[in-house]
């Protein structure tokens, strides 16, 4: 357990502070990136999403390959591309049906798109679509395709649900009666038990852990109060509701269903800290801090991303939204640590790039949960952890609140695990040009002890 001596406080009062690396000009990062991805520059064309909406709602009675679909028809239709341009299409997902095993290509086929497109889906827990992005940029920078489309997707209003072991033996060898009395020998072993459902788990397959447990002992870790939770959430939820009534939420493609039409985003909640202070903790009992009002809630939703070569943006007469200048992934103990991966990758991002702290103007950090947002701030502008876990001299420094997800986030938008990552970059490159900011990060957590930074730059030319 990571015991931290020195814990950071009054978030919002302090300012950043410079990393222990040089930085260098502008103009050198561009081209080293540009060497990275093979002479060629990646952009985000635009990115865009079903409304994320709490799990048994408003989708409830459709599919995920419907949505997925939505937001793949959705992203040509917005930019106007045309659909023989895609070469190449990448979905990321968590819970898969086990009759659409690559929704990524059901998903184009059902939308209509030629059956000449390959696909695949990746799944990476919180970031999968995270890893369809880069996926397409990979092959992009490889010279493979020079346009793909990368979404994501996430249904948890209807997960597959299983029999148990010894049922699912029982009925393979029920197959494979030829007599019928040869079923009485079957039906003699069946037991009560056998019966019982077998739901998909959330829980860590190394440790047995759910994540909620992890959070609340990370937040325990690091020394974030509830009140700082909660204060947190409330801030989320505020942004995103602000975000919504000023239209800034603007990569939201309505959907009409078969008996209502889907506008927007369902879970956004503006309270107070009377009310959610109130909440009984949701994991550890009675003395956790994480609660329903703190943590992220289960949602559905799709979302999908049009990415290319600068070159085949000029060609397709589109203006992109931002350059996808550079990502990394990392990973560390899923017990202790399954929460830090944005603690780990963001300094080891800024250091490729030779940024610093300053030069980032956007950061959109995924928010599983509001301690573990929290927690990996503090992890970041400690001498201690940065010493003894991440192999630094010091610190890293503290990362401005005031630029960190200022349309919301996932503990009030929703988080569909695998669509996520896609409304993150989206969100970063929206701000940058709403803001008129430069350079944005996005960063994210996800099961397994992974991490994810990405680093975005505002399309200028």
């Amino acid at each position: 357990m990571i015991n931290v001596n020195k814990h950071v406080t009054n978030l919002a009062t302090r300012s950043p502070t410079i990393p222990i690396w040089q930085n260098r000009s502008a103009t050198t990062t561009a081209a080293a990136n540009q060497r990275k991805h093979g002479g060629k520059d990646i952009v985000l064309i635009e990115g865009v999403r079903t409304p994320f909406t709490q799990a048994y709602t408003d989708f409830s009675e459709t599919s995920a390959c419907d949505l997925q679909r939505h937001a793949f028809i959705s992203i040509l239709r917005r930019t106007k591309v045309p659909e023989k341009e895609i070469e190449y299409v990448v979905s990321g997902t968590v819970i898969q049906q086990p009759k659409l095993s690559n929704i990524a290509r059901e998903a184009l086929l059902s939308a209509g798109w030629s059956d000449k497109i390959p696909a695949h889906t990746v799944t990476q827990a919180c970031i999968s679509s995270n890893q369809a992005i880069t996926t397409v940029m990979g092959a992009i920078a490889a010279g493979s395709i020079d346009c793909g489309v990368a979404g994501g997707v996430e249904l948890l209003s209807d997960v597959p649900i299983l029999f148990n072991r010894p049922a699912r033996k029982l009925m393979v060898e029920a197959t494979k009666v030829k007599k019928p009395a040869q079923y009485l020998g079957i039906l003699s072993k069946l037991r009560p038990s056998m019966l019982a459902p077998d739901p998909p788990s959330i829980a860590e397959y190394s440790t047995g852990e759910v994540m909620g447990h992890s959070g609340d002992r990370l937040a325990a870790a690091f020394g974030v109060s509830r009140q700082e939770q909660d204060e947190f959430a409330l801030r989320s939820h505020s942004a995103a509701a602000k975000a919504q009534e000023s239209g800034l939420l603007s990569d939201v493609e309505p959907i009409s269903l078969p008996k209502k039409r889907v506008e927007k985003d369902n879970g956004i909640r503006v309270s107070t800290i009377d009310k959610v202070s109130k909440l009984k903790p949701a994991f550890i009992k009675p003395y956790g801090t994480v609660t329903a009002a703190n943590a992220s809630f289960l949602t559905d939703g799709a979302s999908a991303s049009l990415i290319a070569s600068d070159e085949k943006a000029q060609k397709l007469g589109v203006k992109p939204k931002a350059f996808l200048r550079d990502y990394v992934y990392v990973s560390q103990d899923p017990k202790d640590q399954l929460l830090l991966g944005p603690a780990y990758a963001i300094p080891k991002l800024l250091e490729k790039a030779g940024l610093t702290i300053k030069d980032i103007d956007v950061w959109e950090i995924h928010e599983a949960f509001a301690g573990q947002v929290l927690a990996n701030l503090k992890a970041m502008d400690c001498d201690w952890f940065a010493q003894k876990y991440m192999g630094r001299s010091g610190k890293f420094g503290q990362l401005p609140i005031e630029k960190i997800n200022n349309w919301g986030g996932s503990l009030s938008i929703g988080h569909p695990f695998g669509a996520t990552g896609v409304r993150l970059v989206t969100t970063a490159a929206n701000r940058l040009i709403k803001e008129g900011g430069r350079y944005g990060v996005v960063a994210a957590c996800a099961a397994g002890g992974h991490g994810h930074a990405m680093l975005v730059e505002k399309y200028a030319n």
